[in-house]
């Protein structure tokens, strides 16, 4: 018999895009936001930038809880999840391979390059949609749909701050 086989091969792309960008301080006497903004360029090159002051220093206790959110209904847990002691993790980066891949979306834009203690402002300046899609479609392909990344921030056991980031990947 003669048998012929079609194979298909298909490649799902995606492009991610950001869609919103919040920053709260909740605790307007240990720091505040000096900017926090999502800029759109043009219709295809947005970033996003903020500034934390900080005016209790040097900082040396601070957890970050990290989530990845999906949007179904409101926007329900996805994936991740994960509070992580920044202090112990900046030392020794290889200890948490999830806090690794959601710090790698914002650490060459940032200056959060060193452990314990900080004693300067926080800063994330002209993080790119484009290195953005790298992470979410590249590193670590996500499906298709509308997201929020959701970082507390908790010095001294205390929810210092907040800031989300939604985000469509389509």
């Amino acid at each position: 018999p003669n048998t012929k086989s079609i194979i298909l091969i298909f490649q799902v792309t995606s492009e991610f895009e950001f869609t919103n960008f919040k920053c709260t301080s909740l605790d307007r006497d240990f720091c505040g936001f000096e900017y926090c903004f999502l800029k759109s360029v043009n219709r295809t090159f947005k970033y996003l930038s903020l500034k934390v002051n900080l005016y209790k220093t040097p900082i040396t206790r601070v957890h970050v809880n990290l989530g990845l959110l999906k949007r179904a209904n409101g926007y329900k847990p996805f994936l991740y999840n994960i509070t992580v002691d920044a202090c112990r993790y900046l030392k020794n980066p290889k200890s948490n391979p999830v806090g690794t891949f959601l710090y790698g979306i914002f650490r060459t834009f940032s200056n959060m390059n060193h452990s314990c203690p900080f004693d300067h402002d926080l800063i994330v300046e002209k993080l790119t949609s484009s290195f953005s899609n790298m992470q979410f479609t590249k590193v670590l392909p996500f499906p298709r749909g509308d997201y929020l990344f959701r970082s507390n921030w908790i010095a001294y056991d205390i929810n210092r701050a907040n800031a989300d980031i939604y985000f469509t990947l389509s």
